[in-house]
């Protein structure tokens, strides 16, 4: 699987698990959606590991952009709210350091 599509895994993993705890905290549905909550969260630890790159803060960085991508589209599809342009221009701002990270050259590791 290429990084991208890990990050995006990894992303609606997340995202999935913080809003089962959101939900049951801030909208008071039951403790039980903390149950898959929880295994979200774990799915999205391990996809992270998955991510071909050298260091585990390099993922991390890289991932961030990634992460607010896929916020904003739960933002709209999960939520119903539209993502105005200050949203979109964030993400472009993200995304393009996400692909720096991931792309970028990079002088060969002593």
């Amino acid at each position: 699987m290429t990084s991208l599509a890990v990050y995006a895994l990894a992303a609606l993993a997340e995202i999935g698990g913080c809003f089962a705890f959101w939900a049951w905290l801030r909208l008071e549905k039951s403790p039980w959606w903390l149950v898959p909550g929880m295994v979200s969260l774990a799915l999205f630890a391990w996809a992270l590991t998955r991510v071909e790159v050298d260091m585990a803060g390099r993922a991390y960085a890289a991932y961030g952009g990634i992460y607010v991508l896929a916020s904003l589209g739960w933002l709209w599809l999960v939520e119903g709210a539209r993502p105005d342009r200050w949203d979109a221009a964030g993400v472009v701002l993200c995304v393009a350091g996400t692909l720096v990270i991931l792309f970028g050259p990079r002088a060969p590791s002593l």
